[in-house]
């Protein structure tokens, strides 16, 4: 895959963001070890419609199944996607592939987006912070890869709450300048 000027702007803002939001809050415990290790693919999709969209989840999941070396994929929607709605659209028709696929078990999918809103949540509160980012993403992750580190990491399941908690200590606007695009 050759990568073009524009794709190599959008991969460091999202790597600006990992560094500084998600390794840099320690939103996810375990982002740190792969970024320092060079496991993490980043795939930049110009698709704007589900069904090639979709493709693109496919050719990852056949990339992952080809590449052990490789331990999580970010397929970056440079241009599609923008409308929340249409992205949750998306990640279904992702879970559904992975379901039908022969992929459950193997990998699930973590879900980022600028206008990532939690259900029952205000769209302005703080907490949605823990999984915005500067553009649509789909986290593909091994879940054998997940299930090894959550064995060896103390009370995993009080992550989501930690996050929001220290979303909210930092604040709205604190997140806004984080996720500004340069």
């Amino acid at each position: 895959m050759t990568i073009n000027t524009q794709q190599t702007q959008i991969i460091t803002s999202v790597k600006k963001w990992i560094n500084d939001v998600i390794i840099g809050l320690n939103f996810c415990p375990f982002a740190k070890k792969e970024v320092v290790r060079d496991t993490i693919r980043y795939c930049v999709s110009d698709a704007v419609y589900e069904n090639k969209a979709l493709d693109t989840v496919i050719n990852e999941l056949s990339t992952l199944d080809n590449l052990s070396e490789i331990q999580t994929t970010l397929i970056i929607f440079s241009c599609g996607f923008s409308d929340f709605d249409k992205y949750l659209d998306l990640v279904d028709g992702a879970n559904e592939f992975i379901e039908r696929g022969g992929y459950r078990g193997l990998y699930q999918i973590a879900t980022f987006h600028p206008d990532y809103c939690f259900d029952d949540e205000k769209s302005n509160d703080a907490a949605n912070y823990t999984n915005r980012s500067p553009y649509p993403i789909l986290h593909l992750l091994r879940e054998a890869s997940l299930e090894q580190v959550l064995k060896n990491y103390p009370n995993p399941e009080n992550i989501p709450d930690n996050n929001i908690t220290k979303a909210r200590e930092l604040g709205v606007n604190y997140f806004k300048k984080q996720l500004q695009i340069n």
